[in-house]
């Protein structure tokens, strides 16, 4: 379908939404507005729930003409229920699969490893959904059940020109996608020129559409889009965290799911609680699974000795990917600070540089460390079980070895 682009005089308008309760309304209201055309990638996409409810709007949308491209990831999703790929089918929804996994032991290629985990959905090329919340009802995982409480998670909704530039690399992901990655094999601009050529990139003024009554940004405040890829973006996001820190001066707030810094991004934090800025971590506190859970805690020794705040949320799955610095500098995406997503998948933040925006999202951090996290003691950690500390070992040294089979450092 070819790019219709707001205008380049649109305001940019922001909107931080908590967990799917206030996520997936937001979704909706947008899908159903839809007039031409949804871009939708994640990485789980599960017709329970919540997701059934973005499913069913999916197929109403391409029932009305509406083009509707859904992308997921190969190992997040699994096969589509039959009915749904019927009705998906008979409406005309588009649904392609990001690197399945195939047959054998084709999981084991270091390629199979780089996932799709970002969170995006475009609508109208006006309103693009950016976070780390899935297309998942916040009280239901499919490995563990019916949760006790819904996922602490966030996203934003913006409109304006964020939007634009979104659907274009959202645009040429599916081209890539849908033409089994040839564009690898040409010059990253001849790619480009082809993908322009299929009457995508085109950039003409069009009537914003799907409003969610965002609020605007206010002078001088900035949001921007940052991917993280496997060619020229590699540490685009990592490198946002640390120049962030870098400049802290009195506060450092950060939820993140799976936290298993890299060396520069552990010296950034230590550094600055060293030079007296309060730095808070809220981590996984539940087991989810081993890996990503085991593997967190020997970093935790040398954060804690710098005087780094840990706490774990306990109230439910903390699956949030979001930090607040100093108060004006903000970021909320799909991006953990673990080496698959820094190093392997494609992630997706937004960066927002506004004192309004930041403040609200660290009061609900605030809020969520004072009554549902709980604050790990230097001299308790130091005294953890050997078979703990075992089990976190052997964790850490598997995502080590990994990584070394991907080729990768950390």
């Amino acid at each position: 379908m070819p790019a219709q682009h707001p205008s380049k005089h649109e305001h940019q308008t922001l909107r931080l939404l908590e967990g799917g309760q206030a996520f997936f309304p937001a979704l909706l209201e947008a899908l159903e507005g839809s007039q031409r055309w949804i871009q939708l990638e994640t990485y789980i996409f599960d017709v329970h729930g919540a997701g059934a409810q973005v499913a069913d709007a999916l197929v109403r949308a391409a029932a009305r003409g509406v083009t509707v491209q859904v992308l997921v990831d190969g190992i997040g999703t699994g096969p589509l229920p039959p009915d749904w790929r019927r009705r998906f089918a008979e409406a005309g929804v588009q649904w392609c699969v990001y690197s399945p996994l195939g047959s054998g032991l084709s999981f084991l290629r270091p390629d199979r490893w780089r996932r799709l985990h970002r969170k995006l959905c475009v609508v109208d090329q006006h309103t693009v959904f950016c976070g780390g919340i899935n297309v998942l009802d916040d009280f239901y995982d499919p490995n563990h059940g019916d949760l006790p409480a819904p996922r602490f998670d966030f996203a934003v909704a913006v409109t304006g020109p964020m939007a634009a530039l979104a659907a274009d690399a959202m645009a040429l992901l599916w081209w890539r996608v849908q033409a089994g990655y040839s564009a690898r094999q040409r010059h990253l601009s001849e790619a480009w020129e082809t993908f322009r050529a299929a009457g995508y990139g085109v950039r003409t003024d069009a009537t914003p559409v799907a409003e969610v009554s965002p609020q605007p940004l206010r002078p001088g405040a900035k949001a921007v889009l940052i991917l993280r890829d496997n060619l020229r973006n590699r540490s685009s996001i990592e490198r946002a965290y640390r120049k962030a820190i870098g400049r802290a001066r009195h506060e450092v707030v950060i939820a993140n799911a799976y936290f298993v810094p890299g060396g520069k991004l552990r010296r950034a934090l230590i550094n600055a609680a060293r030079r007296g800025v309060r730095v808070i971590l809220l981590l996984q506190g539940r087991y989810e699974y081993f890996m990503q859970y085991h593997a967190a805690r020997p970093v935790y020794g040398a954060l804690l000795a710098a005087g780094v705040e840990i706490h774990e949320y306990e109230a439910s799955f903390l699956h949030a990917k979001v930090a607040v610095v100093d108060g004006h500098w903000a970021t909320v995406g799909s991006s953990n600070l673990d080496p698959f997503s820094l190093l392997l998948a494609r992630e997706a933040n937004v960066v927002v540089e506004d004192r309004a925006f930041a403040e609200d999202l660290r009061q609900r951090l605030h809020a969520a460390v004072a009554s549902q996290g709980r604050r790990i003691d230097p001299a308790g950690y130091g005294r953890r079980p050997l078979r703990q500390r075992l089990l976190n070992w052997a964790a850490y040294g598997l995502m080590r070895l990994a990584l070394l089979v991907t080729g990768q450092r950390y």
